[in-house]
């Protein structure tokens, strides 16, 4: 699969599921800010709280129902009662089904 290129730079056949999956992101994050777990394998445990999020770019494919989005930015939180700010990168595979976009696999790397 091609890398993740901005939107407005990708060649995309369906611009209404780009702005559904942009959504599904911000609504994720937007979770993770009120209270939810970072992604996967944290996901409601309360282990880690994301306080803030600052985006720098979020960029977004869509390939039938298939997403991917990768996000640069960064968080703020605590993790196991430690606080921490990283700046980071993470690509986000979704699926999308009658429901909408799920979260398929997260991959988190450390932007320095």
């Amino acid at each position: 699969m091609p890398a993740c290129r901005r939107t407005e730079e990708a060649t995309v056949p369906d611009a209404d599921r780009i702005e559904e999956l942009r959504t599904a992101e911000r609504q994720l994050q937007a979770a993770q800010l009120a209270c939810k777990s970072d992604d996967l394998r944290m996901h409601g445990t309360g282990e880690q709280k994301i306080t803030r999020v600052e985006e720098e770019d979020l960029s977004v494919l869509v390939a039938r129902d298939t997403g991917i989005t990768c996000f640069l930015g960064t968080l703020e939180g605590t993790l196991s009662g430690t606080q921490f700010t990283a700046r980071i990168r993470y690509t986000r595979t979704w699926i999308h089904d009658i429901s909408g976009w799920r979260l398929l696999a997260v991959h988190v790397s450390d932007a320095g």
